[in-house]
C-alpha cells in the first residue's frame, strides 16, 4: 500500500495502479493462504480494514448520488418526453439482456451436464440448505417485492435500508423532479431557487465521490487479498465443473455485451479498456451497489454518457436485470435441481424458466446475498426445492466475483445503449483514448 501511495504521488496512470493492486493482492493473498488459519485471520483484521472502510465510503455515497443526480437530471431536462424515452430504453436493455443471460446460464448448465444429484453435502451445507428452505417458506410473493419498491416512509428509504432501497430512492427522486417541473408553471422563482440549490449540491456530491474513487487501488488490494487468502481451494476443486460452467456463461455474456456495443456502432475494445477499473473493483468487492459511484463516473467522464442517463440507468441496473446474480445463477440452479425431483428440461419449461427469471430480476438487490435471494425466488416460483443453494457454500465467493463484474457491465452497456439511441452520448469522448477521471479539486 505504501508502494501504491508513492506511485500515485508520481501521477502513475490510474488503470496501472488498479492492475498493480490486483496483481499484488493475488500474489500476497496466495502467500497468506499457505499459513495457519489463525495467523491469516489476525493479519486480515488489519489488511481487511482498508477494504471495509473503502466499501463503506462508497455505499455512503450511493444514496446521495442517486437522489441528487436523478433530481438534477429531471429538472434540467428540456422535455419530459425525453425522460420517458430514457427510462423505457433503460428497461428494454436491462430486462432484455437478463432474458439472454438466463438463456445462456441454462444452456451452460445443460451443456456441462450439471446436476445436484451427485453433489455431496456436509453439515454446514445441510444447515444452510435448511435455513434457505425456511426463508423461502416465509418469503413474500413477487407482487409483494414490487409493491415494496414504493416506500411507506421515504426518510427510511433514504437511509439505504431494505432490499429495494435503491429503486425506492430512484422513485422518490423522480417524483421530486417531476414536482419541481410542475411548480415552475405557477411559482417559477421558487422552482429556479430549488434548481440552483440542487445543481450546487450535485457538484458537491460528485466531488466527494471523486475523492473516494481515488482510493480505489487501496480498496482493491485489501479486498482481493482477503478473498484469495480465505479461499477454500479444496472445496473449489470438488465443485470445479460448476465453477467452469458458471464462468463459461459469464464470459459468453461479456461476449454478448461486446456484440451489442458493436451493433450500436461502439468499439468493444474501447469499452473494455475504459470499464476496466469499475469491473475490477466490482470483481474484488462483490457489490454492484457499492460500485455504483464508480460506474456512474466511468460512464460520464470516460465514455461520454450524459449525467441523467448514466445515473438513471446505472441506478436501475443495481436492482433490475442483473445478468450474473439474477439471471445466470438462478437458471443454473433450476437446471441442477430438476433431476432431483424426477423432472427433465423441456423447451416449454425452459421458456417458462427464462420468462420467470426475467420478471423476478426486478428488485434483486445488488449486494452480497443477492444471487441467493434471486435463486430462492425463482425456484419457489417454479415450485422447486430451494436447498440446493446451500450445497454451493465453498465456491460462492469465487463465482460471485465474476457475477458481480457482469452485473456492473450490464448496467454500463445498458446506459451506453440508451444514451446512443436517445442522443445522449458524446461519441467523441467515448472514442478518445485520453478521456480519464477528472479530480475537479486538483485538476488531475
Amino acid at each position: 500500500m505504501a508502494g501504491l501511495f508513492i506511485l500515485q504521488r508520481k501521477k502513475v496512470s490510474f488503470n496501472i495502479l488498479v492492475l498493480g493492486a490486483l496483481g499484488g493482492a493475488i500474489a500476497f493473498g496466495a502467500l497468506l493462504n499457505r499459513f495457519d488459519a489463525g495467523a491469516v485471520a489476525q493479519s486480515m483484521r488489519w489488511i481487511g480494514l482498508v477494504g471495509e472502510i473503502y466499501v463503506r465510503l462508497l455505499k455512503m455515497a450511493v444514496i446521495p448520488l442517486i437522489f441528487v443526480s436523478i433530481v438534477c437530471a429531471i429538472i434540467n431536462q428540456k422535455s419530459g418526453r425525453q425522460l420517458g424515452r430514457v427510462a423505457a430504453w433503460s428497461l428494454v436493455f436491462l430486462l432484455g439482456t437478463a432474458a439472454v443471460a438466463a438463456t445462456v446460464g441454462g444452456a451452460a448448465a445443460i451443456g456441462f451436464g450439471l446436476s445436484a444429484e451427485g453433489i455431496a453435502i456436509g453439515e454446514s451445507e445441510a444447515a444452510t440448505a435448511h435455513s434457505l428452505e425456511e426463508a423461502a417458506g416465509g418469503m413474500g410473493l413477487l407482487e409483494r417485492t414490487i409493491v415494496e419498491i414504493i416506500p411507506s416512509n421515504p426518510f427510511y428509504a433514504m437511509t439505504g435500508q431494505g432490499a429495494n432501497a435503491t429503486l425506492s430512492v430512484v422513485l422518490i427522486a423522480c417524483l421530486v423532479g417531476i414536482a419541481v417541473i410542475g411548480v415552475r408553471t405557477y411559482e417559477p422563482e421558487q422552482a429556479e431557487l430549488f434548481t440552483e440549490w440542487m445543481n450546487a449540491l450535485n457538484t458537491l456530491v460528485v466531488e466527494i465521490v471523486m475523492m473516494i474513487i481515488m482510493l480505489t487501488p487501496y480498496g482493491i488490494f485489501s479486498l482481493m487479498t482477503g478473498t484469495v487468502a480465505g479461499s477454500d481451494f479444496s472445496g473449489i476443486l470438488k465443485l470445479l465443473k460448476f465453477v467452469l460452467a458458471s464462468y463459461s456463461a459469464i464470459l459468453a455474456m461479456f461476449a454478448v455485451h461486446a456484440a451489442l456495443l458493436a451493433a450500436l456502432g461502439l468499439n468493444p475494445l474501447t469499452y473494455c479498456r475504459k470499464a476496466l477499473t469499475a469491473l475490477t473493483f466490482a470483481f474484488t468487492s462483490r457489490t454492484s451497489a457499492g460500485t455504483l459511484p464508480l460506474t456512474v463516473r466511468t460512464l460520464t467522464e470516460k465514455m461520454g454518457v450524459s449525467g441523467g442517463v448514466a445515473n438513471l440507468t446505472a441506478s436501475l441496473g443495481v436492482s433490475i436485470g442483473q445478468n450474473g446474480c439474477a439471471a445466470i445463477y438462478p437458471a443454473m440452479l433450476v437446471v441442477m435441481v430438476l433431476p432431483t425431483v424426477g423432472r427433465t428440461m423441456t423447451p416449454g419449461f425452459f421458456l417458462v424458466m427464462v420468462l420467470t427469471i426475467t420478471v423476478v430480476s426486478i428488485g434483486i438487490a445488488g449486494v452480497g446475498g443477492g444471487a441467493t435471494f434471486a435463486g430462492i425466488m425463482v425456484l419457489s416460483a417454479l415450485g422447486l426445492p430451494v436447498g440446493i443453494a446451500g450445497l454451493l457454500i465453498a465456491i460462492e465467493p469465487l463465482i460471485d466475483m465474476g457475477r458481480t463484474a457482469l452485473n456492473v457491465s450490464d448496467g454500463m452497456v445498458s446506459a451506453l445503449g440508451t444514451a446512443r439511441i436517445t442522443g445522449n452520448l458524446r461519441k467523441e469522448v467515448y472514442d478518445d483514448p485520453r478521456a480519464e477521471f477528472v479530480d475537479q479539486a486538483s485538476g488531475h
